[in-house]
């Protein structure tokens, strides 16, 4: 009798185990799904890539809304504010983005241009079937999200960018105001070889630590256990390389304009490496609906000013959702 019990416990155990296997990787977009320490992540192909992605609330009725972390952070970086969309029903994909996931670390500079990391997204899109969506960015990954309205603008119900004013805003700041050039005077050194690498790392990533001071200890070991990890450091650094300076391919280049999309640009005034001239020039690039926030902080909006930067993407995003541009049709799932 004890040994039928056993026996039969384990197979109930193989059983469970294979159905939970089986809901994780086969769902209707062939998307692999798994679930690690309680959270859910999808990892999407893009070529011979594969982007590690954060996912939450997936089974909700609601927009779905794409969020992109800069440098030199991960997706980690938005759990929090995947938690507030996802309570509101959203759904919502955060990808650990190229350079970052393991699996899509290239060797070559030229591969961490805007042109590819903009496909990168189109990989998400492209797996999960999505029709239209919300897009929010930080730091670089507000560059991805510019660069991919100049290319893709029709895909968009919003976008949202945290820091990081729009391209050409930034670029005639860059090249004529005395105080951006002085914000900007680290770009040159990151994209020395190797140098950068070496200085970051040096006694147990020490000064790489220093950047982040608005951070919780929590948040840091999430991104030290990414950039301890063989060619994420140097990767990271790789999108300074291929997109300014001497490095930069012209086929790659992407041809910024006026911007439709109905647009969010948070902006903490006493930012370290985006000054004032830049965020205001990009007010006549604005074609569409358009709303600045400037708020008393730094560079890091998420973790100093959480409560007021969640609150303005929430509204951003109920004001422009499929309701505005199909009123007939109200609120939609795509």
């Amino acid at each position: 009798m004890i040994k039928w019990l056993c026996n039969y416990i384990k197979s109930i155990t193989i059983i469970i185990f294979s159905l939970s296997t089986i809901m994780a990787v086969n769902n209707s977009n062939s998307v692999k799904e798994v679930i690690i320490n309680d959270e859910w992540f999808a990892e999407i192909n893009n070529g011979e890539y594969v982007l590690n992605c954060r996912i939450g609330g997936m089974e909700n009725d609601g927009e779905t809304v794409i969020l992109l972390h800069g440098f030199p952070e991960t997706s980690y970086m938005w759990v929090r504010l995947m938690d507030v969309l996802v309570n509101k029903g959203y759904r919502v994909i955060a990808p650990d983005q190229r350079g970052y996931s393991p699996n899509a670390r290239p060797t070559l500079i030229k591969e961490y241009t805007l042109k590819h990391t903009v496909s990168d997204v189109l990989a998400i899109v492209d797996a999960y079937k999505l029709k239209r969506y919300h897009l929010v960015g930080h730091d670089w990954g507000s560059s991805v999200g510019w660069a991919f309205i100049a290319e893709h603008s029709d895909k968009l119900y919003s976008w949202t960018s945290l820091s990081i004013p729009h391209m050409k805003a930034f670029q005639e700041a860059y090249r004529n105001d005395l105080d951006q050039q002085n914000k900007s005077r680290y770009i040159g050194f990151f994209n020395m070889p190797f140098i950068p690498e070496l200085y970051m790392s040096f006694n147990n990533y020490k000064n790489l630590k220093k950047i982040w001071r608005e951070h919780e200890e929590e948040e840091i070991n999430a991104y030290l256990k990414v950039f301890r990890q063989r060619g994420a450091l140097r990767s990271a650094l790789n999108w300074y390389r291929a997109n300014i300076g001497a490095n930069r391919n012209p086929s790659d280049y992407i041809q910024f304009g006026n911007v439709e999309v109905p647009t969010l640009l948070i902006w903490g005034n006493m930012d370290m490496a985006i000054g004032r001239k830049s965020v205001e020039l990009s007010e006549k690039y604005m074609k569409g609906p358009y709303n600045f926030v400037e708020l008393y902080a730094g560079h890091w909006l998420i973790q100093e000013e959480f409560d007021k930067v969640s609150k303005e993407i929430i509204e951003h995003l109920k004001k422009y959702s499929s309701s505005y541009y199909e009123p007939h049709l109200g609120r939609k799932k795509e």
